[in-house]
């Protein structure tokens, strides 16, 4: 199915965003791992809406209900399946995009495809909403990887024009954390501070902005993945996208590659402390599909929310004509930043999968 993805490691995101609850099923997961939900659910809080001007006033408790695969606050192998109920749905404010979509929105496929039965009140199943039970999964393989001496971490590395310090060759689990803790999630405050203006602007304007989070996983080891089509670019890449609202990846130096040569975008190999390294790292730690044990960097773009308040241009579906539409509600200004843990718990869970599947003598 489409919400699905994951080989051993089985991923299934369930719910509409203004549905009775949102949920995912885990099937996989190794048995016998403590998870510590106080970690979970702080994981979690760092998406949640409500907390800022910069995003959504929508309020969610976002607190994941088990019904099953956790005993005692350990996996026991059965398939785990958790819900988040919603409870401040405002569906009235989205009666009017049945019969006009908002442009850059899935509101006109949704209903090319279901012949307008689909459930869109916020977004529906597109909804960043969904988000939440993706780092219900994520936040676990967190916990699971980091035994195991493997950690993901991310930041914003822009909004707009506005920059953050990128990470350095080598991040840490500390920076990571140190990251994690911060109400907006940067390596350099003073860019953040930067961009928490632009996103405000942007919302005093009626329009949104869009972003770039950079993420990094360190500790991976050498050998994992492989060539073609199951390369571990493409199986991150595959589950990225799945993210709503991101419309580019890229790996190592990405696209920049393109504008080097190949002296210049070459990583010289190196030996340090009896292991083969690199003294750069513009791969992002993948060569031909497999980890080289450097940190696995990766970059996405997330577009600007199409909800803005400014009139847009669109269709009456029921007139066939040419309409104005004036959204109303609550919207997020820029939803890059809520979505840094997202792209960490979606790394997480596809690097989880890849060590499972190739049992790299971690599990």
């Amino acid at each position: 199915m489409s919400s699905e993805f994951g080989n051993i490691l089985r991923v299934s995101v369930f719910g509409q965003s203004h549905g009775k609850a949102i949920g995912v099923n885990i099937d996989g997961l190794p048995a016998g791992e403590p998870i510590d939900l106080e970690e979970l659910n702080a994981f979690l809080d760092r998406r949640k809406p409500g907390k800022s001007p910069l995003s959504t006033a929508r309020k969610e408790s976002d607190t994941p209900v088990f019904l099953s695969g956790l005993e005692n606050g350990v996996t026991c192998g059965f398939p785990l399946c958790a819900v988040i109920e919603n409870s401040d749905q405002h569906s009235s404010d989205y009666s009017e995009l049945a019969d006009k979509p908002r442009p850059s929105h899935a509101d006109y496929t949704a209903r090319v495809k279901w012949g307008g039965h689909a459930d869109m009140r916020g977004g529906g199943h597109f909804s960043g909403r969904l988000t939440a039970p993706l780092c219900i999964a994520g936040g676990i393989a967190k916990q699971i990887l980091a035994r195991r001496g493997i950690f993901v971490g991310a930041h914003l590395a822009a909004v707009g024009t506005e920059n953050d310090a990128p990470f350095p060759l080598h991040p840490t689990a500390e920076l990571f954390d140190a990251i994690a803790a911060k109400p907006f999630p940067v390596v350099d405050d003073g860019a953040g501070d930067r961009m928490q203006a632009l996103i405000l602007e942007a919302r005093q304007d009626l329009d949104s902005v869009g972003g770039i989070i950079e993420c990094a996983a360190i500790g991976l080891p050498a050998g994992l993945g492989d060539p073609m089509f199951g390369g571990v670019e493409n199986r991150l890449a595959a589950a990225l996208f799945g993210i709503p609202a991101v419309k580019g990846v890229e790996f190592g130096l990405g696209f920049g590659s393109a504008r080097l040569h190949g002296s210049e975008n070459n990583d010289p190999f190196t030996m340090e402390n009896g292991t083969v390294v690199t003294a750069s790292n513009r791969a992002g730690g993948i060569l031909g599909g497999i980890t080289t044990g450097m940190p696995v960097t990766l970059r996405t773009a997330i577009k600007p929310t199409p909800s803005i308040s400014r009139p847009q241009q669109t269709v009456s579906l029921s007139a066939m004509e040419n309409a104005e539409l004036v959204i109303r509600g609550r919207h997020d200004p820029c939803i890059a930043h809520r979505a840094v843990p997202v792209v960490e718990a979606v790394t997480a869970t596809v690097l989880l999968d890849l060590l499972l599947e190739g049992n790299h003598g971690t599990f």
